[in-house]
C-alpha cells in the first residue's frame, strides 16, 4: 500500500508563497508518477501539476509560471513550491501517486497513462488545506 503525507498548507496573502511537500512510499518503484490536485468548497477536485519518475512535468494552466513541482528521491518527498499566490488557489490539495505510468495534465485535469490508455490516479493523500486572503 502506498502511504502519502501531506504538509505545509496555511494562511497566506495574496502575491505570497507557499511550498507544499508530500512524504511518499511511492520511490520504491523504479518507475512512478506523482501529482498535486485540490479541491475547493462546493467545486470538483482539478488538476495542478505532475511529474514522473524521469523528471518531466505537467501543469494546468492556470498555474503555469507559478507553481513549480519537484521531486526529492532522497528524502523520499514530493514538492509543490506556490508563488504569486492568488485567492482563488485557496483550496485542499492533495498530492496523488502511482506506479509504472507517464502522467500529464490536460483541460484543467490531470491522469496517468498506460499503454497509451489514460486512468484517474489511484493512491492519495489526506490534504493539506492552503488559504489565500485577498
Amino acid at each position: 500500500q502506498v502511504q502519502l503525507v501531506e504538509s505545509g498548507g496555511g494562511s497566506v496573502q495574496a502575491g505570497g508563497s507557499l511550498r507544499l511537500s508530500c512524504a511518499a512510499s511511492i520511490y520504491t518503484y523504479s518507475v512512478y508518477c506523482m501529482g498535486w490536485f485540490r479541491q475547493a468548497p462546493g467545486k470538483e477536485r482539478e488538476g495542478v501539476a505532475v511529474i514522473d519518475s524521469f523528471g518531466s512535468t505537467s501543469y494546468v494552466d492556470s498555474v503555469k509560471g507559478r507553481f513549480t513541482i519537484s521531486n526529492d528521491n532522497a528524502k523520499n518527498t514530493l514538492y509543490l513550491q506556490m508563488n504569486s499566490l492568488k485567492p482563488e488557489d485557496t483550496a485542499m490539495y492533495y498530492c496523488a501517486a502511482d506506479s509504472y505510468c507517464s502522467t500529464y495534465c490536460s483541460g484543467g485535469y490531470c491522469y496517468i497513462k498506460r499503454r497509451e490508455k489514460r486512468y484517474e490516479y489511484n493512491y492519495w493523500g489526506q490534504g493539506t488545506q492552503v488559504t489565500v486572503s485577498s
